[in-house]
Formats: C-alpha cells, structure tokens, sequence
C-alpha cells in the first residue's frame, strides 16, 4: 500500500471522496457498539458461574485455621486465601494483606491514608505546600483521576518499550523531595501493553529517593493475563528486589482477581514490606473488622491453587486471542503502508494502543461515536486527559463479539484515513 505521503493533491482528494462515501454507509447501519473500557465480555464471565455453587447452606465454611468465615475477624484475609493470592503474584503470604473486590480502591486508600496520616511517620501531605506524582504515559486513566481528585500535581514520564524513561525517574525522584509517588502497571501495561525490562525493574528497586515517603504504586493487575501458551513476558518481582537493594518499604504491590472471576465480586490485594503491612493494618482495624471472608473462602475451593488459576486464565485466553488477532489484523490491512499510525501488538492484558501519525486522535473519535462506537475519548490515558500529540486512542477488544470487532476496527481505520487526508489537505 502506498503511503498517503506519496500521494498527489489530486489523489487524495479523490481518496478522500470515496472514504467519504464509505462513511456514510456505516453512518446508515445505527451501530452501538462500545470499546470504551476492558470489561470482560459475558462469555468471559460464564467461566467463573461455577463459583457459585462452591459454596451453599450445607457447605461448612469453616477456613483452614478453624475460623468461621461467617463471623467477624481476621483482618488481613484467610490465610489461605493469602496464600493463593500471594503466590499468584510471587510474595510471601506474610507480606499481603486482602482487602474487598477492588484494588483501585485499595490504591485510592493508600493515597488517602498518606493525605491524613502520612507514610511510617512522615509530614502528612495535606500539611505540605506541595504533592508531585510520577504518571508514564500512555497511562491507566483511573489512575490519573486518583491522583487528580486529590490534588496531586501530576508529570508525564515517557514510555518506551521497556517500559518508563528511568533516566528521568531517577532524575526527579532523587532531586525533588515533593515527588512522593509513580504509578506503574509493569506487565501487559495498560494501555499499550508493554512488560517492564529487567534493567527497568532493578533501577526502580535502586531508587534513593529524596523523599522518605515515595512508594513506588506498583499495580500488577495482569500478572497471569497472558494471550498465548507459547509467548509470554516475564516482569521481575519488584518486592524482592527492593529488599535485596536495601529498599524495602519502596513499593506497594496491587493485585486483584477482577478480570479472572468476576470484576464486581473478586478480592484485591497489597503486597508490601512488614514495616509498611504494619503501618496499613493499624488503619485498617480502624475502619473495618475484616473483608468479605466468605467470598475469599469461595474463591479459594474454587481455584484451589495457582495451577488452577492458570488454568482459568487459559480459558480466557482463549476467549480473548481471537478478538486481539482481529483488530490487529484489521487495523494491518486497512493501515498498514499507508504511514498514518502505528499500534501495539501485546501478548497479553486488555488493551491495543494506537497511535496516529497526525494530531487527529480526538477528531477519529468523534468521528466513530458519529456512527454510534464508543472509544475511550481521546487524551485519556494521559493526566488532566491532556495528550500533547493528540495521537493516542486506546482499544477495548474484551466485551464485543469478533463481528462487532471486525465492524469497529474497520470503522477506526477509515475514520482515521478520512482525518489523516483531511489535515494533510488542511481540510
């Protein structure tokens, strides 16, 4: 395919007649279909519906330690349950603590309890005149808002395909003692799916911060959410090296069984040192007794082990491979050559990124909701939802059918060969 930079004037204004009439037939099919988010699709969803029947009113739900999870106590989690949970994301059961479905909760609690009450005895950040965060970007937009809401300047940091510029981590966070956090999604990042390099991962376990209080937020919500059998990334485990480079309580590690069971009723988890699993479960036992422990319980009859969490990840896999090879493939056979954009092909996590060689990322968008697809609005997955580029457009392959994809797909490509020839026309 020839690139739109070796087209004529005239060519392309008559390219750009012809897509324009394909438009209007898609404009004419009164599609509603939404890519905005990662949730997982019902099919995705069916494989956990024998989780319901673990557990029912004949079933002792007595936990290992002889603790009637019916009852109140045990604040950091079963113990069994820790031990699924930390072996899944390659802890000592003795440095996690469960919490309830939602580990975006979770981080929202650790930034709160750090406003009010400061981290292992610092100045609570509510009383400084100034709080910086770290944001890689293209980023997680829940992310951005926590630290938003709360009033916390936020920096770009870039990424490539190691994952954050360590370079400039390590500039600011050891010369800016107002830099209190980052936020990291290390494997499958979320949006372009990128795994941290082992060079990355040692530099962070590295870091002398200026602040005593910077935490590195570290959420390893895909650890286990691979694509294929035959290729997977493999991310450091970042708790462990932080103890071995004489920086332990650098890093709050989250995790959650969200996208493995099911999003609005899994477990969430923190990993971190003793000192700071210390500091978090004296608040904890402030503003609750314990977590759901039933819901633990069940999760763990019905998982059993690791083996048996892999085994559902397989499933979803399975589910989710077709929809990610669709997109790829129609975003290759519409774009490609052309020298208009550029998008990820990730082994794994819930998200393509796609990035347009112009600044027309908000136009392509507006241009697909026009036929009725929602796509994360454009400049999300950066803070203040401020892209610099106007580039960036985050894909949700998880929730539509592969015909629904297929639609979708085509539909992004044509919209953004439309606005690609149209600035370059100055259209």
């Amino acid at each position: 395919m020839k690139s739109y930079k070796e087209y004529t004037s005239l060519e392309l204004e008559r390219e750009l007649a012809d897509l324009e009439k394909e438009y209007k037939d898609y404009q004419s099919l009164n599609l509603k279909l939404n890519m905005t988010r990662g949730k997982p699709s019902t099919e995705q969803l069916n494989l956990s519906m024998e989780m319901m029947d673990v557990l029912n009113s004949d079933v002792d739900l007595t936990c290992r330690d002889g603790i009637d999870c019916r009852n109140y106590g045990v604040l950091g989690g079963i113990e069994e349950c820790k031990e699924l949970l930390a072996d899944m994301i390659e802890v000592p059961k003795e440095n996690i603590i469960i919490y309830g479905n939602s580990s975006l909760y979770v981080m929202y609690e650790c930034i709160s309890r750090s406003m009010t009450h400061g981290v292992l005895g610092s100045t609570p950040w509510m009383k400084l005149d100034k709080v910086k965060w770290l944001c890689p970007v293209p980023g997680y937009d829940r992310h951005f808002a926590i630290t938003e809401y709360f009033g916390i300047e936020m920096i770009n940091i870039d990424m490539d395909n190691n994952g954050p510029d360590m370079d400039m981590v390590e500039k600011l966070v050891e010369s800016d003692e107002s830099i209190k956090g980052i936020w990291c999604v290390p494997k499958y990042s979320n949006p372009d799916g990128t795994t941290y390099s082992n060079e990355v991962v040692k530099r962070f376990a590295r870091l002398k911060p200026k602040a005593k209080d910077f935490r590195i937020y570290w959420d390893n919500a895909y650890s286990v959410h691979h694509l294929y059998d035959d290729k997977q990334d493999y991310l450091i485990e970042l708790l462990e090296e932080c103890r071995r480079s004489g920086n332990p309580d650098l890093v709050y590690k989250f995790t959650s069984t969200s996208k493995i069971s099911f999003p609005g009723s899994g477990i969430a988890a923190l990993a971190a040192s003793e000192a700071n699993i210390k500091e978090i479960k004296k608040q904890m036992g402030i503003s609750t007794i314990g977590y759901d422990k039933v819901n633990q319980l069940r999760h763990v009859r019905f998982f059993k082990n690791l083996d048996g969490i892999k085994m559902q990840m397989k499933r979803h896999a399975d589910i989710l491979r077709p929809k990610f090879e669709k997109v790829e493939t129609i975003l290759k056979e519409n774009l490609e050559g052309l020298e208009i954009a550029k998008w990820t092909s990730p082994l794994g996590g819930y998200f393509i990124s796609l990035d347009t060689s112009l600044p027309i990322a908000s136009k392509v968008v507006d241009r697909c909701k026009s036929c009725g697809v929602e796509l994360t609005p454009a400049g999300s997955a950066f803070p203040y939802h401020k892209d610099p580029n106007n580039s960036n457009i985050r894909l949700a392959p998880s929730y539509p059918s592969l015909d629904e994809i297929a639609i979708a797909s085509k539909l992004v490509s044509l919209s953004i060969k439309i606005e690609s020839i149209k600035y370059i026309l100055n259209k």
